[in-house]
C-alpha cells in the first residue's frame, strides 16, 4: 500500500496559482504528510493540437491514480470569469469512473485561486470547484477564523480557501494561509483515515 498523500491539484497559466500550491504543500508537508503536487494540460481550441504526455518544465501530469489513491485533495485554478478555468473543468469530467466507484468519498478536500483583480470572483471560482468535489462525496473544509491572517490581510485569502490577487509574490498573509489550508487538509485526511 502507498504511503498516504495529500493530491495538491491545480492548473497554472500565469505561474500565480503555482505559487500558492508550493504554500499548500509546505503546509501539507508540515504535518508529515507527502505533498502530491499535479497539473493538468491546457485545454487547445484546435482540435487536432496535442499535449506532450510530461510537461516540458514544472509539475507532471495528473493521472487518475494520483486522484483515487489520494488522502485528500487540494484544487486549484485561476479565476475565468468567475469560474474554474476550462482545463481543469476538462480534466474533473473525465473522473466519473471515479465517482461511479465512490473512489473520493469521505476524503478531505479544499479548492484555491488567484485573480487579476481584487473582488475578481475569488469565492465564485472556488464555489465552482467545490461543487464536483460534493458530487465526489469528498468532505469540503475552507479556512477557520481561527487564522488570524484572515482578518489582517489586504490582498487575498477567504474563509472559503486560500486566494491571491495578482502580483508578483504572494503576501505575507497569503502565505499564512496556504500554509494553513495544506495543514487543515493533511490533519483532517490524518484523523479520518484512524477512525
Amino acid at each position: 500500500m502507498p504511503s498516504p498523500y495529500i493530491l495538491v491539484l491545480y492548473y497554472s497559466r500565469h505561474g500565480h496559482v503555482k505559487m500558492l500550491a508550493d504554500q499548500i504543500a509546505l503546509g501539507i508537508e508540515s504535518t508529515g504528510l507527502e505533498a502530491r503536487l499535479r497539473t493538468v494540460p491546457a485545454v487547445s481550441t484546435v482540435c487536432e493540437a496535442t499535449e506532450e504526455d510530461i510537461p516540458s518544465s514544472g509539475d507532471i501530469f495528473c493521472t487518475e491514480d494520483d486522484i483515487a489513491n489520494c488522502s485528500g485533495l487540494l484544487l486549484g485554478s485561476p479565476t475565468r470569469f468567475g469560474n474554474m478555468a476550462a482545463p481543469l473543468k476538462y480534466f474533473l469530467d473525465g473522473t466519473a469512473g471515479l465517482w461511479m466507484n465512490g473512489a473520493l468519498v469521505d476524503k478531505p478536500a479544499g479548492a484555491f485561486t488567484s485573480t487579476s483583480s481584487l473582488h475578481g470572483g475569488q469565492e465564485s471560482t472556488l464555489l465552482t470547484m467545490m461543487i464536483p468535489l460534493l458530487h465526489h462525496g469528498m468532505i469540503l473544509a475552507g479556512i477557520p477564523y481561527s487564522e488570524s491572517a484572515l482578518t489582517t490581510t489586504k490582498s487575498g485569502g477567504t474563509p472559503y480557501g486560500a486566494t491571491h490577487v495578482q502580483s508578483e509574490s504572494l503576501s505575507e498573509e497569503e502565505i499564512k494561509l496556504c500554509q494553513a489550508q495544506g495543514k487543515r487538509i493533511a490533519m483532517l485526511a490524518s484523523k479520518l483515515s484512524t477512525n
